[in-house]
């Protein structure tokens, strides 16, 4: 059912060419002719020249087309219709109401034959009519998607323990989620909408409790194959990416609207509120995400047309690695090379992700950032040296607690080592919300983020908002130079706060204004309830509040898809592959050491006076 669900793969609109360059003549100059340009002919009954159709033949055959006949029906009086050229060997037929196209037809001039007819969202929204190949081409095809899954899910399957709890994970997040995909990929977005939203909220229940009540597995988990294998699988993962990218990959307007905004950095152009014709809103993103396609745009500069944009594939394949490398590092740091391994290779094979790369989107720029955010907050560990040093001061410092004194250069000296700099904390959240807004959100969670419990101590609040806002003033820098402050919101915040789009619940059902306002309400609680509980704290723990908090910002907005699901997947994949019970941070064992101590010796009576 899956397999043939996923035949005809998933992908972004064909690209006309537009205006815009990096010179100020490139974009003043008119563009090549689209091939997908509309043109009002001169008359309606003469053909166009090289034409076998008239407008008036056009429209009699589109009147003809079931689907429209039916929106015309159900709308009833005033409906009008329009014929266009569309490029050079086809017609389109529009129908109007009240000034809003209902209903659009195309029909094949030299035949007659109608192509394709659509009423409903899908006239507006040409991304959910489901073309084959619109995002990342192949990738959505059955024999590239399915194979990615199996590879996804098993290396982590246990045959001891058929049913646990992590398989079922693993199913909802590659399983379910890939269905939802496929009928989509289908154009059937009454059926796409709806089956989403179960993943994501059964996800954001599993991180909640991931985080409120870690519990370590009664068996502890292991891979299906050795550790080694996973690198070099990973290895050859990465190679069929990369060259999967470059030969069949393609550009959607995401990764478009990156391109020009580096051109227009470096020419010192207003970088919002005047984006080309083709790309209208390609400046809601924050600056960092223009300033990311920078060395990309240099090395591989933009022709001012959405051709095959090389600049693009190179920042998705680099934004890709480099998230990957991340997450090595950040399972490495927290249990080891075998948890970085199983980190990198999970990125590797999931399908989502080379999804994004081979649309050469630019969220896992974000994935990057969210990564990185959480690499800063765990210490490195130890070599076996100066871990049995550690082991040393750990345990003077547990007698003495326990003979009553109070170690506490024991306590500051390992807190040091194990607390990664909240200044640098504050940096990261900053540059992962001035790429995409969202990841906002995690400002709270990470400025009271400490080992071994929640922090509220000034100096590290003061070093995490300083972090912050240095940073958002540094990236920011060139749209208050130029007093574009108001125009950035209203092409940012405000543009992403009123947009429609049919591809939530929301969007595509309306008249659940009051409940989405709610959820939007709740996901804002958990982000400031969750700087505060649980008090105990270790990187999976956080991990787990970061994934919860993204995951709950994405179920309350309007136009979700499913290339977003990177930006929660580092933190999930962290709280899903690596099991709780031993502490990754040197505070914690300290004080459990230390409580053990205590409660072995004797309880002294208390002095008199």
């Amino acid at each position: 059912m899956l397999c043939l669900a996923l035949a005809p793969a998933a992908g972004a609109q064909t690209p006309g060419s537009t205006r815009g360059g990096a010179a100020t003549e490139r974009r003043a100059s008119v563009a090549r002719a689209d091939p997908n340009g509309l043109t009002s002919p001169g008359t309606l009954t003469e053909r166009p020249r090289g034409h076998v159709l008239s407008a008036q033949r056009a429209r009699a055959i589109a009147r003809n087309v079931p689907k429209i006949l039916a929106e015309r029906r159900r709308l009833g009086q005033g409906v009008s219709s329009r014929a266009f050229l569309k490029g050079q060997t086809r017609w389109q037929v529009s129908y109007y109401k009240g000034g809003k196209e209902v209903g659009q037809v195309l029909i094949e001039d030299r035949t007659g034959r109608v192509l394709e007819a659509w009423t409903g969202f899908q006239v507006a929204w040409s991304m959910a009519r489901g073309y084959p190949g619109a995002f990342g081409r192949k990738v959505g095809a059955w024999y590239v998607w399915i194979p990615l899954c199996a590879l996804f899910v098993a290396p982590f399957v246990d045959p001891r323990r058929p049913f646990r709890l992590l398989h079922l994970d693993l199913a909802v997040l590659v399983g379910w989620l890939s269905a939802s995909l496929a009928f989509f990929n289908h154009g059937k977005i009454g059926v796409s909408v709806p089956l989403a939203l179960p993943p994501l909220v059964y996800l954001l229940v599993r991180m909640l409790l991931a985080a409120f009540r870690p519990r370590a597995p009664a068996t502890p988990p292991r891979l299906l194959v050795p550790w080694t294998w996973l690198i070099v699988a990973t290895v050859f993962l990465v190679g069929f990416r990369v060259a999967l990218n470059v030969s069949n990959g393609n550009v959607i307007d995401v990764g478009y609207s990156g391109v020009i905004g580096a051109d227009r950095l470096m020419d010192g152009d207003s970088l919002y509120g005047s984006f080309p014709k083709g790309n209208e809103h390609g400046d809601t993103y924050g600056p960092v995400n223009y300033y990311a396609y920078v060395p990309f745009e240099q090395a591989m500069p933009w022709s001012g047309r959405w051709d095959d944009l090389p600049a693009a594939h190179g920042a998705a394949i680099a934004f890709d690695l480099l998230t990957l490398v991340a997450l090595f590092l950040l399972g490495r740091r927290v249990r080891g090379p075998p948890a970085g391994a199983a980190l990198a290779y999970a990125w590797a094979a999931c399908p989502f992700t080379l999804l994004v790369s081979s649309s050469g989107a630019n969220d896992s720029l974000v994935a990057f950032l969210v990564a990185l955010a959480l690499l800063v907050v765990v210490p490195p560990l130890p070599s076996p040296a100066t871990a049995a040093r550690r082991r040393n001061a750990l345990g003077t410092g547990a007698a003495r607690l326990a003979a009553g004194g109070r170690p506490r250069r024991a306590l500051a000296t390992l807190a040091r080592l194990a607390a990664a700099s909240s200044a640098a904390r504050g940096a990261m959240i900053a540059l992962a919300a001035m790429t995409k807004l969202a990841p906002v959100a995690l400002a709270p969670l990470f400025a009271t983020y400490a080992p071994g419990r929640r922090s509220l101590a000034p100096r590290r609040l003061l070093a995490f908002a300083l972090g912050l806002v240095a940073t958002l003033a540094l990236v920011l820098a060139p749209v208050l130079l130029a007093g574009d402050l108001d125009t950035f919101y209203d092409r940012t915040l405000a543009y992403q706060n009123g947009r429609g789009s049919p591809f939530s619940v929301w969007g595509y059902y309306g008249g659940l204004g009051g409940l989405q306002t709610a959820v939007k309400i709740g996901a804002a609680a958990l982000a400031v309830l969750v700087a505060f509980v649980p008090g105990r704290r270790d990187p999976r723990v956080l991990a787990a509040l970061a994934a919860a908090v993204v995951i709950a910002m994405q179920i309350g907005i309007t136009h979700w898809f499913y290339l977003y699901v990177v930006w929660f997947l580092p933190p999930l994949l962290l709280v899903l592959l690596i099991p709780p019970e031993r502490p990754a941070s040197l505070v914690t064992p300290l004080l459990r050491e230390a409580g053990a101590a205590r409660s072995r010796s004797p309880v002294a009576a208390p002095s008199p006076g």
